[in-house]
């Protein structure tokens, strides 16, 4: 993830970055020897990932009720080319048949989320007897063909009903979450053991009620504030109701990180890059630790603490098993007068002559290396790599794409991840984003991430080189 269309500094109070999902170019670490599968050991987990809204389609079918992208969407102006996700890949029809690719390619792990509406169609009250029965049969598919399902339990796709009550502005929500997460975890969890409680907090938040970049379009640094917190209580509230619930579950969460370097070498850029890093990296995930917001980095995020109610702190903390950690750029910054409360600012890759992918995002192994080797440094005592990858210009020729650029991209970045892996970081695995190309957020369909290509007027999938790279590169294993 992310598709990725993603943080970026708002001219608005407390903004955020966009997170896209992208990068281009042929780097090569040299220094790094050639990789084997085989050196990340036996136990190391290899994946591939997806999100309801991005593949499904079937917005209006058997029940389903509207979620926030669907209204987002189907605003003229909002997205991409005015695309949206009412189609996307058809896997809500054709899930055996991406689940079979899963297997082709030789990964073992698939992630997929769940969809809250196909769940509840009002996010709460009645639920959805074909919805139900839908996972179901997603979850079977996984296990009959060797695949261990891990599920997202929220991947953006807010109910329009309870966004219209407020969303995650409104504190009831950690109510209306825990119910559904409550539901989904007795319902499945007999069959599933690896639960996400959330995807990337920084993303749905920060564009979504900060930049009014991605649904449900709201410009408001008080909602902002607000949805960051009752974001943290949902997600530690989500991990407790997991572990009560599943019988030897794994509970993790999911979030975007960005290493950050400075512009200048001056202490004025040092500064602003760990404003930044907190805004971009540490905001959601401290609090999960017990460490708090980093309100002392960037002194603006004090004004949560209106929102805070006695006993709050302690119900922010969980010990999650595993942190997703979601990478995709680096992000070079310089102090700046503009916007306010952060003072500092993105410097555009494109302004930087580095690579770049298709959405002008810089292509930074190293930076995978580097944000491992930071977040190693909290009590964590796994991290899996939930989310990595690359969009590039693909074409479709004679049935083949060749993607030889993709294939670099994830040689280099694997080679950083084994590096850190060698180092004593406790990473235990690699999801690629993404399966199949998707429909990407607020970009629509135009940057393509997949191991597979879609044609997304006959639904075709074709296998590009780099899916054959990953399937001979695991058959070493």
């Amino acid at each position: 993830m992310e598709r990725r269309d993603w943080l970026k500094i708002s001219a608005l109070a407390i903004p955020l970055l966009a997170l896209p999902k992208t990068y281009i170019g042929n780097w090569i670490n040299k220094s790094i020897k050639q990789i084997n599968a085989k050196d990340f050991g036996e136990d190391f987990l290899w994946g591939a990932a997806c999100a309801s809204y991005q593949v499904e389609g079937a917005w209006n079918v058997d029940g389903k009720g509207p979620s926030v992208w669907d209204t987002f969407t189907h605003k003229k102006g909002e997205i991409h080319n005015n695309d949206n996700g009412d189609f996307a890949t058809d896997f809500y029809n054709r899930y055996a048949e991406d689940i079979a690719l899963v297997k082709k390619l030789n990964l073992k792990v698939f992630r997929f989320s769940i969809s809250w509406t196909r769940i509840f169609p009002d996010g709460i009250g009645k639920e959805n007897e074909k919805g139900i029965k839908y996972y179901h049969n997603v979850i079977d598919e996984c296990l009959k063909q060797g695949i261990e399902p891990w599920i997202t339990l929220y991947h953006w796709d807010l109910p329009q009903k309870l966004q219209d009550r407020g969303g995650w502005a409104n504190r009831d929500i950690i109510d209306w979450f825990s119910k559904y997460v409550d539901f989904c975890t007795k319902e499945y969890g007999s069959k599933v053991k690896n639960w996400m409680v959330m995807n990337e907090p920084a993303a749905f938040v920060g564009l979504g009620y900060m930049l009014g970049y991605h649904a449900p379009g709201i410009k408001n640094p008080y909602k902002f504030l607000q949805a960051t917190h009752h974001t943290c209580l949902a997600m530690a509230e989500g991990g407790r109701i997991i572990r009560n619930n599943v019988d030897k579950a794994n509970v993790g969460t999911t979030f975007s990180c960005s290493h950050i370097d400075p512009y200048r070498t001056g202490s004025k850029d040092l500064k602003a890059v760990k404003r930044l890093d907190a805004l971009l990296n540490r905001l959601y995930i401290e609090p999960s630790l017990g460490l708090g917001y980093p309100t002392q980095e960037l002194p603006a995020l004090k004004r949560i603490n209106r929102y805070i109610l006695e006993g709050d702190l302690e119900r922010l903390e969980f010990k999650f098993d595993f942190i997703g950690l979601q990478n995709y750029f680096r992000v070079v910054g310089k102090k700046s007068v503009f916007p306010p409360y952060i003072w500092a600012k993105q410097i555009p890759a494109n302004k930087r002559d580095v690579p770049v992918n298709e959405m002008n995002f810089e292509v930074y192994p190293e930076g995978i290396y580097k944000i491992l080797k930071q977040f190693s440094k909290y009590d964590i005592d796994n991290i899996i790599i939930t989310e990595n990858g690359v969009c590039y210009k693909d074409v479709l020729e004679e049935n083949s794409v060749h993607d030889s650029e993709r294939i670099q991209f994830f040689k280099d970045y694997l080679a950083n991840v084994l590096k850190a892996k060698n180092e004593g970081v406790p990473v235990k695995g690699y999801f690629i984003w993404s399966l199949t190309d998707n429909f990407e957020w607020s970009e629509g369909y135009q940057p393509r991430f997949g191991l597979v290509h879609v044609d997304f007027n006959t639904q075709k999938r074709t296998v590009k080189d780099s899916g054959y790279w990953f399937r001979d590169f695991l058959s070493e294993n």
